[in-house]
């Protein structure tokens, strides 16, 4: 089936360039040689344009699929796709999966003028520009030179402005976002945040991002592998058997069970694969091809875990 009308699923880029993410894998990737993770990512993208997603999410931090997708987009030149970036953490593991630093997070001014001079390449597709991982440690909701450049370069450029949000205070950081508006207009337009069916804790901001018409970018709805079935998580046994249950029921893969329920439980939004090959992104996009019952989401929805042990356990997690 071709998606490209739907619009509700889109393509990540993390796995894309770098060969080592926080996540329990399912396949092995080629990591040690570079030129042919390239090809294989470039590959990932016509595979996922032919099958009809159109909103790609990029950024600098992500190895080298930011200049991977400059690139490919000054190729094809396709009209009918959007990209969003992000600024604001730099990759420092050079592809070593022993590095003892993989990325570094930095919101400053200095950092959002330097990774814009490589972002801005994305232009005319660029559509959305987002705060990498914005927490309210790092200050940068407060940082006003951070965000009149923000407001500014969304005049110039006609973006959307945004951020993603990682970890317990999730709902905390896009409730302080969501408040904040420059020359009396509102500065972020696009939220994108960890949404799956173990981490639940933003649904309350949900109808208000809606009713504001805000954008809904939907990260790690896989729960970075999380949610395929694994001795390694006990404690999840009884979610593992409905996952199969459903999966077996609708003629799909647990992934496309588990982006569903993001679809459903948000839309309108956008639900980002963060598949690195065509059979992956193939079996992401058939979350589009079905839908619950109101009685299979009152299911799912009560295997929910509080912020505070879901973002324990990402952190057990290690880069592979």
């Amino acid at each position: 089936m071709n998606h490209s009308t739907l619009s509700t699923i889109g393509l990540g880029m993390a796995s894309i360039g770098r060969p080592h993410y926080i996540n329990i894998k399912q396949e092995k990737v080629v990591s040690k040689d570079l030129d042919a993770f390239w090809q294989q990512g470039w590959h990932a993208l016509d595979h996922a344009y032919a099958a009809g997603i159109r909103y790609f999410d990029t950024a600098p931090g992500y190895g080298f699929a930011e200049k991977l997708l400059i690139d490919w987009l000054r190729q094809n030149q396709h009209q009918d796709l959007e990209v969003a970036t992000k600024w604001g953490y730099t990759y420092t593991a050079n592809f070593d999966i022993n590095a003892p630093l993989h990325e570094l997070k930095e919101h400053t001014l200095s950092k959002l003028n330097q990774q814009w001079q490589q972002s801005q390449a994305l232009l005319p597709y660029l559509s959305t520009h987002q705060i990498h991982s914005a927490t309210l440690e790092s200050g940068v909701l407060e940082n006003q030179e951070v965000l009149h450049r923000l407001a500014e370069l969304k005049e110039q450029h006609h973006l959307k402005i945004g951020l993603s949000v990682s970890g317990e205070e999730q709902l905390a950081i896009l409730q302080k976002a969501l408040a904040i508006q420059i020359n009396g207009l509102d500065l972020f337009d696009a939220f994108q945040m960890t949404y799956n069916i173990l981490d639940q804790s933003v649904a309350e901001i949900i109808p208000e991002l809606h009713q504001k018409n805000k954008r809904i970018i939907v990260k790690e709805g896989l729960a970075n592998g999380r949610l395929f079935p694994t001795t390694r998580y006990p404690h999840y046994k009884s979610l593992y058997q409905i996952l199969n249950h459903l999966a077996t029921s609708y003629g799909v893969g647990v992934d496309a069970i588990a982006l569903r329920f993001s679809f459903e439980m948000l839309a309108p939004c956008i639900v980002l694969s963060g598949g690195y090959t065509p059979r992956q992104i193939d079996e992401n996009l058939q979350a589009l091809d079905f839908s619950f019952t109101q009685n299979e989401l009152e299911i799912l929805k009560t295997f929910a875990v509080s912020p505070g042990p879901y973002w324990q356990e990402r952190k057990s997690l290690q880069w592979n």
